[in-house]
């Protein structure tokens, strides 16, 4: 496993090299074995870089993306309806998929049952079985995974001392925010940690912390449990951190260039 950090000067910089990035791997898995399945990320970090996506897909390193090609999944979800402000699903249609020409049974939300989330996680797990069931591999292995990450170090619906940060067998489990107790669900630590590629964005000063701690250690106190942030571990992938020089500013001689930590 490499740790990887790339730093933009700022967050439009940073949505354009996360789109790069992006049109990159699609253009490569494509090549190689005809098909770029992909897990997309939530929240509001991500949506200007899906923005970028669409609208430079024509220009991708190896040609225009062939959208017939692209499956879509999703890091996690919250049991709200697809029209929701908050649903991870509807931020993502708005920003990508209803501006590429992207098959509509290539696009694999995840269920939405709010009273019953449990259900909901193991209709996903049935899906991602289903999809993946032509590999020897026992776990999913995603071409790319995109997370964003907290400031308290949680990343998809992960949070600090959830018990499901233990699971090794399920692929999605139901979890709860820890605050509000909103259901959600969540693709668990192996399958993230299985992917060729993940890429976590981070952006804003309220990152930084989080964010050195996770690349450098910094902060971590002997003993101390790890957050879920940190639990990332590609088994045979790259780890990738994309951030702007607001949440990375220890690392701003690095604007914009790729640096390996291990």
């Amino acid at each position: 496993m490499s740790i990887r950090l790339g730093v933009a000067p700022d967050a439009a910089l940073l949505a354009e090299a996360v789109a790069a990035e992006f049109l990159r791997l699609a253009s490569e898995a494509i090549a190689r074995h005809g098909a770029f399945r992909v897990s997309l990320a939530g929240g509001e970090t991500p949506r200007t870089a899906y923005e970028r996506i669409a609208a430079t897909w024509r220009k991708a390193p190896g040609g225009a993306i062939p959208w017939d090609r692209v499956h879509l999944y999703w890091s996690d979800e919250r049991m709200v309806p697809r029209d929701d402000p908050r649903s991870n699903f509807g931020m993502a249609r708005a920003a990508l998929i209803s501006r590429v020409p992207i098959p509509a049974e290539n696009v694999h939300p995840v269920g939405i049952d709010a009273a019953n989330p449990g259900a909901a996680a193991a209709d996903y797990e049935q899906t991602l079985r289903a999809a993946f069931a032509g590999e020897s591999k026992a776990l999913p292995r995603f071409d790319l995974i995109l997370l964003g990450m907290g400031a308290d170090g949680h990343t998809a619906s992960l949070f600090p001392g959830a018990p499901l940060l233990d699971e090794q067998a399920r692929l999605a489990l139901a979890a709860r925010h820890p605050e509000t107790g909103e259901p959600r669900v969540t693709l668990t630590l192996p399958v993230i940690n299985n992917a060729a590629a993940t890429i976590v964005i981070a952006s804003g000063g309220a990152k930084t912390a989080m964010l050195d701690r996770a690349v450098r250690g910094t902060g971590r106190r002997e003993g101390e449990p790890l957050l879920p942030i940190e639990r990332l571990r590609p088994a045979s992938g790259i780890l990738l951190w994309m951030a702007d020089a607001a949440a990375a500013p220890w690392a701003a001689s690095l604007v914009y260039r790729v640096t390996t930590y291990c």
